[in-house]
């Protein structure tokens, strides 16, 4: 049963770096909109798991996704910050129940699913922004880029959400 888990974790890790690297950056809607989708695996990754391997796994992701794209390690970075902060976004998003053995992403309320990664991107892309610009005289390029690729990024991520879902029977 667990390496199924390990081959599902693998497979999306390649599916997204992907879809990320080979479609999503090349996109580049009004000149500077490129969704970033890779934060998926993030958001589907098992809660359980262990934290020190989770960390490792997102540097990788990161690290994958900028060799690909020749950004700098700024997906790195961004991709880091939220999985050390992840522990501390799913707590206030879902209060204490993450913690519980039993609960499970897909059980939670839509609105507190979508919250969680709506924070997940916003983090994400404010570190990545940043990094990217690297100067606050551009204040409100960064705030600009921030607001416009989370709502592209958002969109796109709710949309594969609810594509590769697995829908419950009653």
């Amino acid at each position: 049963m667990a390496s199924k888990y390990y081959f599902i974790n693998i497979v999306r890790f390649i599916m997204l770096v992907l879809a990320q690297v080979l479609i999503c950056n090349n996109i580049n809607f009004w000149g500077f909109i490129n969704p970033i989708i890779y934060i998926l695996f993030l958001y589907w990754y098992p809660i359980k798991q262990n934290r020190a391997v989770f960390i490792i796994i997102s540097f990788f992701l990161g690290f994958t996704v900028d060799i690909f794209s020749d950004t700098l390690a700024f997906n790195t970075a961004a991709t880091l910050t939220i999985a050390y902060l992840r522990p501390t976004i799913m707590r206030f998003c879902f209060g204490v129940n993450f913690e519980f053995q039993s609960f499970r992403l897909n059980a939670a309320p839509r609105i507190q699913q979508l919250t969680y990664l709506a924070l997940l991107i916003v983090i994400h892309h404010t570190v990545f922004f940043t990094l990217e610009v690297f100067n606050f005289d551009n204040f409100l390029l960064i705030l600009k880029k921030i607001l416009v690729v989370s709502i592209a990024s958002l969109f796109l991520c709710i949309l594969l959400s609810s594509l590769f879902s697995v829908k419950k029977e009653n």
